[in-house]
């Protein structure tokens, strides 16, 4: 229920301020892709080389979000509709709190994810596609949910019974079936670099 009794109140400490104490901007970095594509896996090889660098991170993965933040959403269309929307959101507030903020979510749907690149904008929005085919997917699975979904044990899954809409346009695809981790995660850094969100990393 909405209501008007609500106002916004500003903050002295504002985003501009936490980015000089830093030494870095804020950013998202959106991970997409076919389950067991590489989204967290890779996220969080990418925090790891961030938080040796000196940044301030958090990676806000699917499964954990829908232990808690998203616990009442099942996989409907209009289920994961919300969830993306709750993540946006969360997201935009670690931007504004100085944090880099790496999300590992399958997304599937292009209205979904346009929605947050709208509401964080062009600038904060860095869309990263794990880009693997899904037998490979299927293969690397450890959960066995291509076979459940497949046998129709899983209703709803992306890729099987539940389609994934891949970007038309991305700041970066990763090829996670051609290229090790800490390559992909490698890219990742030279793509905030490139943004200047961090500073070049020494030797590189």
């Amino acid at each position: 229920m909405k209501t008007n009794n609500v106002v916004w109140h500003e903050a002295s400490v504002i985003r501009e301020r936490r980015a000089l104490l830093n030494g870095h901007q804020s950013s998202v970095v959106w991970f997409t892709g076919l389950p067991s594509s590489g989204k967290s896996t890779i996220a969080h090889a990418v925090e790891e080389k961030l938080h040796q660098l000196g940044c301030r991170t958090y990676v806000l993965d699917g499964d954990n979000v829908r232990h808690s933040l998203c616990s009442d959403l099942g996989f409907t269309a209009a289920d994961r509709k919300e969830n993306i929307r709750r993540i946006g959101e969360v997201a935009k507030l670690f931007i504004d709190a100085g944090i880099i903020v790496l999300t590992a979510f399958v997304s599937p749907f292009r209205e979904d994810r346009l929605r947050v690149r709208e509401l964080l904008g062009e600038k904060d929005f860095l869309e990263v596609l794990c880009d693997c085919p899904i037998d490979v997917c299927a293969e690397r699975d450890p959960k066995g949910h291509y076979e459940k979904a497949r046998s129709g044990i899983i209703k709803d899954f992306t890729g099987v019974s539940s389609p994934y809409e891949a970007p038309e346009r991305s700041e970066l695809v990763l090829k996670t079936h051609q290229c090790s981790v800490d390559e992909c995660a490698d890219q990742v850094i030279d793509l905030l670099v490139q943004r200047a969100i961090v500073a070049q990393q020494p030797g590189r």
